[in-house]
């Protein structure tokens, strides 16, 4: 029998959510990335959150990536007119630093003839150039472009790639730098621009160390656990001003695993519970990839693992994935849902390599992952504008309540 527990939140717990989005997507850890430290400046602010909250114990571990950044210059104009980061034009993660004008070679895709462009980028007039082409026309003729992009088949300069708006730093884990640049430009690019000048400069950061943070609730029993993650890491810097502040990818998810952490310390639990924010998710999972390869606690003590990335948006369907040996209790979140109505559906989907549950699906951990895409906050993913402003708090309660009540109910079926 499912026991009848539906955390309704109050006012002060709401406001301590909306506190911590606020806090991390400010300009105080530009936007969490590895540029200036921003990740780990955050990172300590989280572990001093959980101090405060009360946690038993809060460690921090560390471990090392090697990153690319963009700090310093990030100038870019075509025909004198100056673009705007983040607004006009983003950056490919993998760009190395470039400064120069150059002239510009528009494909023609309606007449595409490689042979024509590789010939005409290797004249004199076109020598060093920078190619412009939708990127979605580029999906058509990989093999092509991948010559365009190597110095060893082309010698133009670097690309451009139109493409939709608002424009997104699509990654940012460049674990290597190449060897021309690439730019993403608005579908406002001009397409009859002549020339472009770049001044942009890249960082690549080796061994630089992150960490993870790990709060611990004591429980009345230590032979089990539950645990609950979200990563903290988010894009940081694209030039000396502009930075990507990430309210809903992930200082939503963030929230929620403290949020609960908070409710934990004033309902002692039965398990201990384990509160992970990883460093690293942004940087192809490698906070949590870590952690799962040296886990404070084993593994195999793991009752279920809750992995929260993007979920405050106001998609009525929930989005999720379920680990192999998460799908045994799997009907237990569908019964709860069905009673309480917290989502029009749990939209459950294949297991993907895209958040922090995976390196635990890899290891045989029951866990689900929660995300809320598709709705208003979800356009704005991985843009300057996923920020506090543009933030909705929508489905925050019901993930929470979701989460709590699954707990209760798989206590009462034990």
């Amino acid at each position: 029998m499912l026991a009848a527990v539906s955390l309704q939140l109050g006012a002060q717990d709401l406001a301590h959510y909306k506190n911590i989005v606020k806090e991390l997507s400010s300009a105080k850890y530009q936007g969490r990335g590895y540029a200036e430290d921003g990740a780990n400046k955050a990172g300590r602010w989280i572990a001093k959150e959980f101090e405060r909250i009360g946690a038993d114990e809060v460690t921090c571990q560390p471990f090392k990536l090697d990153i690319n950044t963009f700090p310093g210059k990030m100038k870019v104009s075509v025909d004198g007119r100056k673009l705007i980061p983040g607004q006009d034009f983003t950056v490919r993660e993998f760009n190395p630093s470039i400064k120069g004008e150059f002239k510009l070679y528009h494909i023609d895709t309606l007449n595409y003839n490689p042979d024509k462009i590789f010939a005409d980028l290797a004249r004199p007039e076109y020598e060093g150039a920078f190619v412009v082409c939708d990127f979605m026309f580029t999906y058509k003729h990989p093999a092509d472009f991948r010559k365009l992009t190597s110095k060893e088949h082309c010698s133009n300069s670097g690309m451009v790639y139109t493409w939709e708006a608002p424009l997104k730093f699509y990654k940012a884990y460049g674990e290597t730098v190449r060897e021309k640049p690439i730019i993403w430009a608005a579908p406002d690019f001009p397409t009859d621009a002549k020339t472009i000048k770049v001044d942009m400069e890249n960082e690549f950061l080796k061994d630089y160390e992150c960490f993870n943070v790990i709060a611990k609730v004591e429980g009345a029993r230590h032979d089990s656990c539950y645990v609950f993650t979200a990563h903290y890491d988010h894009l940081g810097k694209l030039g000396k001003k502009t930075f990507y502040p990430g309210a809903h990818d992930n200082a939503s998810g963030t929230a929620v695993i403290m949020t609960l952490a908070a409710h934990y310390v004033k309902n002692k639990p039965e398990y201990d519970m384990y509160f992970i924010a990883f460093s690293g998710e942004d940087a192809n999972l490698r906070g949590s990839e870590w952690y799962a390869e040296h886990p404070l606690t084993p593994l195999s003590q793991i009752k279920y693992l809750f992995n929260l990335d993007m979920i405050a948006d106001n998609n009525p369907a929930q989005y999720c994935e379920v680990s192999n040996e998460g799908m045994r209790l799997y009907p237990l979140f569908e019964k709860i849902n069905a009673e309480k109505g917290y989502f029009k559906e749990l939209d459950r989907n294949e297991l993907d390599g895209n958040s922090d549950h995976y390196p635990f699906a890899l290891r045989n951990v029951p866990c689900i992952f929660f995300m809320n895409e598709g709705g208003d906050a979800f356009k704005y993913y991985h843009t300057i504008y996923d920020t506090w402003e543009n933030f909705i708090i929508s489905n925050y309660e019901p993930t929470f309540s979701l989460i709590i009540d699954f707990i209760n109910g798989q206590r009462c079926s034990e």
